[in-house]
């Protein structure tokens, strides 16, 4: 299966790499799961740490993205300057109350993908 790659929007804040715990898709938030290991982040997930730089199975290593503007998935429609959270698959949701992981910058009709300057 060919590897699938993401490249950060703008300036892509630092780049760690961890190993995946589980399979893991380009672009897709990803959580803390253990010591440098990741998952696709769940919902509400307050262990977010970035963006998934490429495609890989679970064992491989990987780049993750943090801070700076990013490009995410989201399943519904999402307006600039709203915050976000973290939802199932990790995809992007509309914040239910707090700061969220990060302010959105370019939004979304529907579902699709937004750019959000993560924290």
């Amino acid at each position: 299966m060919a590897k699938r790659e993401y490249l950060p929007v703008f300036q892509p804040g630092a780049a760690v790499t961890f190993t995946a715990g589980e399979a893991v898709t380009a672009g897709q938030l990803v959580e803390v799961s253990g010591n440098y290991l990741i998952k696709p982040a769940t919902a509400k997930s307050t262990k977010v740490v970035g963006v998934v730089a490429e495609t890989v199975k679970a064992g491989e290593r990987v780049t993750v993205f943090s801070g700076g503007v990013q490009r995410v998935e989201v399943d519904g429609a999402v307006t600039a300057g709203a915050r976000v959270e973290a939802a199932a698959a990790g995809k992007a949701a509309v914040a239910d109350s707090g700061d969220g992981i990060g302010l959105v910058l370019s939004g979304s009709s529907g579902a699709g993908f937004i750019e959000v300057a993560l924290r």
